[in-house]
């Protein structure tokens, strides 16, 4: 009777101890986004599984079930955009070919800029070039002479424009050209930068690295280092970078081990955030404004028409509110990542536009004038890597190319011209000016009764479609062959630079409505009515279908 009673008492302590560290767990799950791009762990394991297979002549032209004769114009359409990528292309395209073989980036692009069960075919008859010559304003020349207008935003570099950025690189160059290739040793333009950045930021130091993701990588190394807690907090589908920490899932050979992938604008993230003693720092990427809790929108996953986008103003600001009070209350160091977005809001980036003020940012891409680098911005206890009482006690970061006087010099150009009346210019108005185009295009898209539409961060911009097909990815090669460039993501993101006049963003309309109607006459929005559901689940069952005939073959 006595053991009993002792094993009863010594079974409810331990339950009961148990019982916070369950409920913490229980948060954490329920904190989690549904979707896959929320469970890391789980998408890795499917990647995993996911069978490789193509489709042959029939399927590629009618998987979605559309008859003979739509079928027929559809591979009508494509033999006919090949033919003429093939002759208005001929050079770009025989350059790609010879450097596919050498350069193992364009081998992923090629593979990775349609669904899987269209890529092969795309990749070998579809031919475009990934060279280009020149640029000419808000043209890119190719090397056949073909004008493009620049919609790919060189990943967000261009924000005021090629012919700003070539006169920047130049005038930074031109002003450290004395010194040269020295380093370790700093320009005395970096004082300068460095002074110009605490301003912007309203923080108190500066550290300058190679590239974004560098900056990314030593801010949370810094959060971890003063707070002694081990795991970051970064949010379902946002981008820091692809390095392992920030980076969880598919595409990454580690799994996960300190990071925690929560819900964007949700209460349950917040709950999470009051309750764990392990969390170092918070994530944010303002860009997820645009499509929170979505991966970025590459048409290699554009499957259906199930593509969401849309941007909350007053939503998102009040969402980084609650943010900010959180981390605050729980000594949880508050991160902006604006190596994307930096400066594209606003003059004084995300922290302006929004209203909040983070304990450390960091910036890259466009601040280097055009040259790669990267930033971090910081409160002063963050920022210091050394223990006045421990002197072994350090966070170490170094790089050599960090405070490249060419980098440095083309930086200052750059923020100088931040300053000057025709750049202040370009952000008046920014919002109503692009939410304005983005207006007038969706409107000239419903007069033409064209199941596409646009969703505007500013001058980010995402196509989604309101009618449920297979084939949106066509788009792509339609809006190209309009003379629209776009990045190897597709019609995803298109990133306008703040230089296009109105005169400009009209000729885009034009060429966009016509390469919408081009692809709906030929078919690609014709096939019988379906739903986003029903695709889906159509080709989970052809998946498991070629899963098994894949093991059985083997």
């Amino acid at each position: 009777m006595q053991e009993t009673f002792v094993l009863s008492a010594l079974a409810a302590g331990v339950a009961a101890a148990a019982a916070p560290a369950a409920w913490r767990r229980l948060q954490l799950s329920r904190a989690k986004h549904r979707s896959l791009a929320g469970h890391a762990r789980i998408a890795r394991r499917i990647a995993k599984l996911l069978p490789g297979y193509r489709y042959d002549d029939t399927e590629f032209f009618s998987c979605d079930g559309a008859g003979p004769e739509v079928a027929a114009r559809r591979e009508a359409a494509f033999k006919n955009l090949a033919a003429e990528f093939s002759a208005r292309y001929a050079d770009g395209i025989a350059m790609t070919r010879a450097a596919r073989e050498l350069i193992s980036d364009l081998q992923f692009i090629s593979r990775y800029r349609v669904p899987f069960q269209f890529s092969e075919r795309v990749a070998a008859t579809l031919r475009t070039s990934s060279f280009v010559d020149r640029s000419e304003g808000i043209h890119l020349i190719d090397l056949d002479g073909n004008p493009l207008i620049d919609l790919t935003g060189s990943y967000g570099v261009n924000l005021l424009g090629n012919d700003f950025y070539k006169a920047t690189i130049e005038a930074g160059v031109a002003s450290v050209r004395g010194l040269g290739c020295v380093l370790g040793s700093y320009h005395p333009c970096v004082l300068e930068n460095a002074a110009r950045l605490r301003e912007i930021s309203g923080l108190d130091e500066v550290s300058f690295h190679m590239s974004g993701t560098e900056a990314v990588m030593q801010a949370v190394r810094l959060a971890r280092y003063h707070t002694g807690r081990s795991h970051l907090v970064r949010f379902c589908g946002a981008y820091h970078g692809w390095w392992e920490d920030v980076q969880p899932g598919p595409g990454n050979p580690v799994p996960p081990r300190d990071t925690y992938t929560l819900r964007d604008m949700d209460a349950r993230t917040l709950e999470v955030l009051r309750s764990r003693r392990d969390i170092a720092c918070v994530l944010v990427n303002p860009l997820q404004a645009l499509h929170p809790n979505s991966p970025a929108p590459g048409d290699s996953s554009l499957v259906d028409s199930g593509r969401r986008a849309g941007f909350d103003r007053a939503a998102y600001t009040r969402w980084l509110e609650q943010l900010r009070e959180v981390c605050s209350e729980r000594g949880i160091v508050l991160i902006f990542d604006e190596v994307f977005l930096g400066f594209r809001l606003a003059p004084g980036g995300a922290q302006e536009y929004f209203g909040v003020r983070a304990d450390m940012v960091t910036y890259g891409k466009t601040l280097g004038g055009g040259l790669p680098v990267g930033v971090v911005c910081g409160r002063a206890a963050l920022m210091k890597r050394f223990r006045d009482d421990r002197p072994a006690d350090i966070c170490f970061a170094r790089g050599t190319f960090n405070a490249h006087p060419y980098v440095m010099g083309s930086m200052k150009a750059f923020l100088d011209a931040l300053q000057t009346q025709p750049i202040r210019a370009l952000y008046a108005n920014l919002d109503d000016r692009w939410n304005g185009r983005a207006a007038h295009l969706n409107r000239r898209l419903d007069e033409q009764a064209l199941p596409v539409r646009v969703a505007n961060l500013s001058t980010v911009w995402t196509i989604t479609y309101t009618t449920p097909s297979r084939y949106n990815w066509m788009l792509q090669f339609y809006l190209r062959s309009e003379g629209l460039a776009l990045s190897w993501v597709g019609s995803g993101r298109l990133i306008f630079s703040l230089d296009f006049t109105e005169a400009d963003f009209n000729e885009v309309c034009d060429r966009f409505v016509a390469a919408c109607k081009r692809m709906q006459a030929d078919g690609w929005w014709q096939g019988p009515e379906t739903t986003n559901r029903a695709i889906r689940k159509s080709i989970f069952s052809e998946v498991l279908r070629r899963g098994v005939m894949r093991r059985e073959k083997a």
